[in-house]
């Protein structure tokens, strides 16, 4: 442990103690954790940053869609609005956020919404909706899921990580016990079966519990508002890769492997672009991003050669229709009562 982790655990201790204890009010009935109808589906996970919660809404939309209305709820992080806000594709990323822009543009038939209070966006969305999918809500316990997916990278278990502030914990490790399934994010392409066997025996399941692992599946085009190209359009270009997001590194590794020249220019997660940060960026002749950064950038940068490269949650290909059928029959199993 470093010297600053170390200089950093005892308040890391208080703030488990006071997690603990809220979670510990819930769990006795003290403070209420409301159900609803409607089947919810939660994405969340124990530690700040990235771990793939929008790709795993995308993928459990991509496969839920055509048998259910579905409705996605998030809160909008760093949106310049209040209240609740259903999601048009007319919005700006500063109006509604980032990730939920990014849902309903790609998924114009899904209801997609913005509200702090998640009590009060399932009221809105639960009589238009056969299933709602709570973004980021694992820590929100004022609701009760009909299914709970916890998150954790690969390279990053929550297993191995401490408490804010000395690490990256939202609340102690023992909260993994209230997810009804937990899925090992980012794990690399080609990981030996024998790796995947090890972290199943480390990490702490219970007997209500299922295991599955998922990797980054990358586009092979390349697109902005109005064309797509081919990912091969690149290779003899140098570009600029521009990254908000909370972990680029598996893009720069993808990029990287496939020989690929281009500088990187890192921000912040959800970084909100400055005017002199734009206009530096304006002077780059090729931009590759995210396309959760695009949804910030294109309105700023317009007729410009900026492209986003999508990616995909892919479980684990022996695992994708366990999980599935998991997903489905927790949701059926709430609707049917």
């Amino acid at each position: 442990m470093k010297l600053l982790r170390k200089l950093l655990f005892p308040f890391s201790i208080l703030y488990g103690w006071i997690t603990g204890f809220r979670n510990f009010l819930y769990h006795h009935g003290i403070l209420e954790s409301r159900e609803y109808k409607t089947p919810l589906v939660c994405v969340g996970n124990l530690s700040v940053g990235g771990t793939g919660k929008s790709p795993m809404i995308e993928y459990l939309i991509s496969f839920l869609k055509d048998d259910y209305r579905i409705a996605v709820l998030s809160r909008g992080y760093k949106r310049e609005t209040n209240g609740f806000l259903e999601v048009s594709e007319n919005h700006t990323a500063i109006q509604v956020g980032d990730e939920p822009l990014q849902f309903k543009k790609k998924y114009p038939e899904v209801t997609v919404a913005v509200c702090a209070d998640r009590r009060t966006g399932i009221e809105k969305l639960q009589e238009q909706a056969d299933v709602i999918l709570l973004d980021d809500a694992f820590q929100h316990r004022k609701v009760k899921a009909a299914l709970t997916i916890l998150l954790t990278p690969f390279h990053d278990l929550f297993i191995e990580d401490y408490m804010l502030p000395a690490g990256n914990l939202r609340e102690p490790r023992s909260g993994s016990k209230r997810a009804d399934c937990l899925v090992v994010t980012k794990c690399p392409p080609r990981v030996p079966y024998a790796k995947l066997q090890e972290i199943e025996l480390r990490m702490p399941m219970y007997q209500h519990q299922k295991l599955y692992f998922s990797t980054i599946g990358y586009a092979s085009q390349l697109f902005n508002a109005s064309e797509s190209l081919p990912l091969k359009y690149l290779q003899d270009k140098p570009f600029t890769l521009v990254t908000g997001i909370a972990d680029p590194s598996p893009l720069v590794g993808f990029l990287t492997e496939s020989n690929f020249s281009f500088t990187h220019e890192k921000f912040p997660d959800h970084h909100n672009f400055s005017l002199t940060e734009i206009e530096k960026l304006k002077q780059k002749e090729i931009i590759i991003t995210t396309e959760k950064d695009f949804m910030r950038l294109q309105s700023t940068i317009e007729k410009f050669a900026m492209y986003y490269l999508p990616i995909e949650t892919v479980i684990l290909k022996e695992q994708a229709t366990f999980f599935e059928d998991f997903v489905r029959k927790s949701i059926d199993k709430k609707r049917l009562g």
